[in-house]
């Protein structure tokens, strides 16, 4: 009897100790666990903050810095290549005016019109034409909408920098008016095409946030009214005169620009 008292009473004993164990197993768990959802119950808030005092110092930088507006008056050549280039003759100079709004250093958006006139004359006769029609006026007004995306050359060298390379891109409507000057009675041929612009250009600061001096390049690609058009067609097989008048458009502009 007294054997299995002592095996009963050493049983308790250890099942205490094992109790005991365990539960403070579970404290220290418990612990653990109420410290990691302490130190941070957003397992991305650093990352947050960060990334909104970032954004916040670009913001002071571009108010501080960057221009919102400016306003452009430019000069500069207008031609074409295909059968429409080779039967133009372009009067330089071309005009432009345009409005660009900045919302940050690297983009900008912007809205303008540019106007150019041409001439050509024939002294033949064509499908279009029995009487030779002459000397023949042409003027093409395009409106625009466009985008430019600015290059980030902060570590390139300090004349790259300051030219402020760009790529735009444009959205057009050329509309051409065509006058047959030698022939009165012919009715003036008019009408207008969609059209496409890409290119690039820089500008060159006078002085930073205020003035600028504007270059710019473009390639345009226009579905013309009279861009199939027979009326240039040789009357006869081999004579002179033009199938149709496609060709793309090229322009180089200068312009004076004023930011604020």
């Amino acid at each position: 009897m007294k054997l299995f008292f002592t095996l009963f009473f050493n049983l308790l004993f250890l099942a205490h100790l094992a109790l005991m164990t365990a539960h403070g197993q579970e404290q220290d768990f418990g612990e653990v666990d109420d410290d990691d959802l302490g130190s941070g119950q957003d397992i991305f808030s650093d990352f947050n903050e960060d990334l909104e005092n970032n954004q916040v110092m670009e913001d002071e930088r571009f108010y501080r810095y960057g221009r919102f507006f400016s306003f452009q008056v430019g000069v500069g050549m207008t031609a074409f290549n295909g059968n429409r280039g080779t039967a133009y003759d372009n009067d330089h100079p071309s005009y432009g005016l345009g409005i660009n709004y900045f919302p940050n250093f690297q983009d900008s958006f912007g809205l303008g019109f540019e106007f150019s006139k041409h001439h050509m004359f024939q002294d033949y006769k064509s499908v279009g034409f029995k009487n030779k029609p002459g000397f023949i006026d042409v003027s093409m007004l395009r409106v625009y909408f466009s985008y430019r995306y600015y290059i980030d050359t902060s570590n390139l060298g300090t004349a790259i920098t300051f030219s402020n390379p760009y790529f735009t891109l444009r959205m057009e409507y050329w509309y051409s008016t065509v006058k047959y000057i030698d022939q009165s009675s012919e009715p003036n041929d008019t009408g207008g095409g969609l059209g496409f612009g890409f290119g690039g250009g820089f500008e060159f600061p006078i002085k930073l946030r205020e003035s600028y001096i504007n270059t710019q390049l473009l390639i345009h690609n226009v579905n013309f009214h009279d861009k199939h058009t027979q009326k240039y067609k040789a009357d006869t097989p081999g004579g002179p005169g033009y199938d149709d008048m496609t060709g793309n458009a090229f322009s180089l502009m200068v312009a004076y620009v004023m930011s604020w």
